[in-house]
């Protein structure tokens, strides 16, 4: 392989060092990472990356994912050094610091040209295949031989604790299942972790690894190398498979004493061994954020090349729409997230029902009534898609010969679900949901946080969301899910009562673009509720509301509930009703709903001046304290399940009627 030339080692001297330079000066950081794989990122940026920095929401760009996200210094600099307008010298200069766009670690949303948040390790690997099966859905529905309007790759950097993490085995297991060949990722082996050598605790055959999963493997023996990392790249593009390049990289490449050493990996290098990097690899010492002119103009041709990019895919995206009209019109809709025109008129409207249906029944009914007009609704499940009811009719499921497909096949795999959900809904261009039973949420939690946490409108559906699934037994049946996730920021939780509460909660899904919702939902049938009777369901968006006062006089006793035990505070209100007390009745499908209204309508649904008052709901009893006051009541579950048939747990953890009317008597009482 040719060596680099003194040019090339300048230039990619200058992101080594813009990253150690803002490490130092923040006193925080990680430079080491950015220090060891600055020649990928060089060769990756310059030679190979279509990107546009002057429209970093470019719709055919290449998507590029820095997984170790602890460098985020590498994106920082690369962003300024190729002319992306927000990423000044001055933003580097404040790296860490509140209010600017280089924070710690790289945030969706937050600074231009960051794909996704990335921090959590092995996240970004498992947001990568997200984004290569968007590119590859999108190309199969709209690409024509003659004109590709969707023709980009997924690049990604990641490092040894990337590939730790369970989350990227299951995620690039699934990747090479799927053939994704679009989809390229360079391993920045260097060996070395925070508490020393990998080979403390990491010492099986990467590449034997990825060779299983059905990836091709390269080896590039020197990181550094411009021409060996090139040729590596072409390869990966040629060939039919997902790419996964391992590059030997030294962690603080330079540092004249901590080079190849874990302290490279977050340590503040004193002014003496920055200094002695610089002077080792022939770079200015001083002065500080130093960039040559001739450098700066070698990466700023990057306006110029991703322009010219731009405007042939535009050219290119011209005579599509002159040979499919009615596609072109419809890609460039879902490319820039708007709604079809009446798109509500499609939500079912259910009859009254006492027999009912289960909420995840009716939600299977929504699913495929929204995807009739949204042809960008796709979704699936971790190996429970008939128990979730989230197939998509008269469709494929996603697989190497058939990308067309909208049903997602993940396998038992509910974190990299998680995570590739997340990717789908951030590439653009479609709004994907994901799928398994709420007891298993725990398993792709930190996938549901970092939805949150980006403002990505991921929509989650989980089903069987309480101890309603009998002999299953306590490890099947939720307990304290749905508080932890009305704890969790930016995350609306929506538990329906019945199917037309459903249809609204996919209704608020949906609509929330820029943020994650949650809708719970039931394996038992629940009524459909009269709504001649009752409130309308439409009040599901206020997120709680209520449903009818009962009985005669004043209102006396103010009773609340979610999900599937509406039914039996309904039917215990009126059977109080009858006795002649005035009665209450709120359904309460999503507390982070009504506590968004104003107080002058939380104070109408819930008459704070009623002392008795009673929460029934199949989960614990942490945060309805807030609701019922000091001198209410719950009937909740704070103790695991067990393993009976349902109508036994019923009357064993009191979710039935006598508990409830012996509970408002003692309210009433009191």
């Amino acid at each position: 392989m040719k060596a680099n030339t003194p040019f090339q080692e300048e230039a990619i001297n200058a992101i080594r060092f813009l990253a150690a330079d803002a490490v130092q000066k923040a006193g925080s950081g990680h430079a080491g990472q950015p220090m060891g794989a600055a020649a990928i990122a060089y060769t990756l940026f310059t030679k190979h990356l279509k990107f546009n920095p002057a429209n970093p929401k470019w719709v055919d760009r290449d998507r590029f994912i820095l997984s170790a996200g602890h460098g985020s210094m590498l994106l920082y600099s690369l962003f300024y050094l190729t002319g992306y307008e927000e990423m000044t010298l001055d933003q580097l200069k404040e790296f860490r610091r509140p209010n600017s766009l280089t924070p710690g670690h790289p945030e969706y949303g937050h600074t231009a040209g960051v794909e996704t948040t990335t921090g959590p390790l092995g996240q970004g690997l498992a947001v990568a295949v997200g984004m290569a099966i968007a590119e590859a859905h999108l190309a199969a529905v709209y690409n024509t031989e003659d004109n590709k309007i969707v023709n980009h790759y997924t690049y990604v950097i990641a490092g040894d604790g990337d590939l730790m993490e369970g989350v990227a085995s299951e995620a690039s297991s699934l990747a090479g299942h799927l053939a994704l060949s679009k989809l390229i990722c360079f391993y920045d082996d260097n060996r070395v972790t925070i508490d020393g050598a990998t080979d403390i605790t990491f010492t099986e055959d990467r590449a034997k690894r990825y060779e299983a999963y059905g990836w091709q493997v390269l080896r590039v023996e020197d990181g550094n190398n411009v021409d060996e990392i090139d040729q590596a790249i072409l390869k990966a593009k040629a060939d039919p498979r997902p790419s996964m390049i391992i590059c030997r990289t030294v962690l603080g490449y330079g540092y004249p004493t901590w080079s190849g050493l874990s302290i490279a990996h977050s340590g503040i290098p004193s002014d003496e061994e920055l200094a002695g990097a610089k002077k080792a690899l022939g770079y200015p010492t001083e002065p500080k954020f130093y960039v040559s002119d001739e450098v700066l103009a070698h990466y700023r041709h990057a306006l110029e090349s991703g322009k010219d990019a731009e405007c042939e895919w535009q050219a290119c995206f011209e005579a599509y729409s002159a040979e499919k009209p009615e596609l072109a019109r419809q890609f460039k809709r879902i490319m820039e997230g708007e709604f079809p025109k009446d798109w509500r008129a499609a939500l079912p409207k259910f009859e009254p029902s006492t027999k009912g249906m289960a909420t995840r029944t009716a939600s299977h009914k929504i699913i495929n009534s929204l995807a009739g007009v949204f042809p960008e609704l796709v979704g699936g499940s971790a190996d429970l898609s008939g128990s979730n009811s989230t197939t998509i009719e008269n469709t494929q499921v996603f697989q190497k010969d058939s990308y067309q497909g909208r049903n997602i096949a993940y396998g038992v795999r509910e974190h990299a679900m998680g995570a590739i959900n997340n990717g789908l809904n951030q590439h653009g261009g479609l709004i994907a949901f994901a799928a398994t039973f709420l007891v298993f949420s725990d398993y792709l939690r930190p996938a549901i946080r970092l939805s949150a946490l980006s403002d990505t409108g991921s929509i989650w559906i989980f089903s069987h969301d309480s101890f309603c699934l009998g002999q299953d037994g306590p490890t099947h049946q939720p307990i304290e899910h749905l508080s932890s996730f009305r704890a969790m920021p930016n995350l609306v939780t929506l538990r329906p009562a019945d199917a037309n509460e459903t249809a609204i909660a996919w209704k608020i899904a949906i609509e929330r673009r820029h943020a994650p919702t949650l809708i719970a939902l039931t394996r038992q049938s629940v009524p459909i509720f009269d709504r001649k009777k009752f409130a309308s369901a439409d009040a599901t968006e206020k997120g709680a509301y209520v449903m009818a006062d009962l009985g005669p006089g004043p209102v006396r006793l103010v009773l609340m509930a979610t999900g599937s035990e509406v039914e039996l505070i309904v039917r215990a209100a009126e059977i109080l009703a009858i006795e002649g007390f005035g009665v209450r009745v709120i359904s309460m499908p999503s507390w982070e709903l009504f506590e968004a209204q104003p107080e002058t309508y939380q104070n109408e649904v819930m008459m704070p001046e009623i002392k008795a008052r009673l929460a029934v709901e199949a989960a614990t009893s942490l945060g309805w304290h807030k609701w019922v006051g000091s001198g209410g009541k719950m009937i909740t579950i704070d103790r695991f399940g067990a393993s009976a048939p349902n109508d036994f747990l019923f009357k064993e953890f009191g979710f039935n009627v006598e508990n409830i009317l012996q509970k408002c008597h003692e309210l009433l009482t009191e």
